[in-house]
């Protein structure tokens, strides 16, 4: 079974993913730190973010076991892998990667911007998390200050609201809900409410794919 989790930044959908993929026994891939390991590949080579050559070669180069979590989750790398992921060429360069973990035999779940719609259109289960970009900045705000780092409410408010300009009207996969997904809006909810949730929709999805395989 493969399932797709999209959404905005700070929406709940990495907190979802990483608990429902726990919960079913499914190898999980965050595939935004593909585009936050290209982007720290090129600043760490001091190459510019909009240097196309340089981030596909960065994007090809990458190996999911060689990721430094922790230091790819920052505000920075947050805003230069929304730089480094409008590249066409770059999301060109990560498209098989991901297919390729969307192949395990056992299934897996993806989450990021484009899973439901571009990597995975033919998904058994599609989600698009959503939530209010004041309620999604103020989780960045404090995700932010759990790690110790300065945060301006303001500033991360701005950053959400780039981000998802950015996101949505890129031309190359931009972030949107595909026609098949179910919404999930966490504005109001909190994390056992909104995995709660998501869980049940992808029980609904399970029991589907199990009637069509009869």
């Amino acid at each position: 079974m493969i399932i797709a989790i999209d959404g905005p930044a700070a929406s709940g959908k990495g907190t979802i993913a990483r608990k429902l993929a726990e919960r079913l026994g499914l190898p999980h891939l965050d595939t935004g730190l593909l585009y936050r390991a290209t982007a720290r590949a090129l600043i760490d080579h001091g190459r510019g973010l909009g240097d196309r050559d340089a981030a596909v070669s960065a994007a090809r180069g990458l190996a999911l076991a060689d990721f430094d979590e922790a230091a790819l989750r920052s505000r920075e790398m947050s805003e230069a892998a929304s730089i480094v992921a409008a590249i066409p060429e770059v999301r060109a360069a990560l498209v098989e990667l991901q297919r390729r973990f969307a192949r395990r035999p056992e299934g897996a779940l993806l989450d990021g911007r484009d899973i439901g719609t571009a990597i995975c259109p033919d998904a058994d289960c599609k989600l698009f998390v959503t939530a209010s970009a004041e309620t999604r900045a103020t989780r960045r705000a404090l995700e932010l200050r759990s790690r110790g780092e300065k945060v301006d409410y303001g500033a991360v408010l701005e950053d959400i609201r780039r981000r998802d300009e950015r996101d949505s009207s890129r031309a190359a996969a931009p972030l949107r809900a595909a026609g098949d997904a179910m919404v999930l809006d966490t504005t109001k909810l909190d994390v056992e409410a909104a995995f709660e949730a998501a869980l049940a929709i992808v029980e609904a999805a399970t029991r589907r794919r199990a009637r069509a395989a009869l």
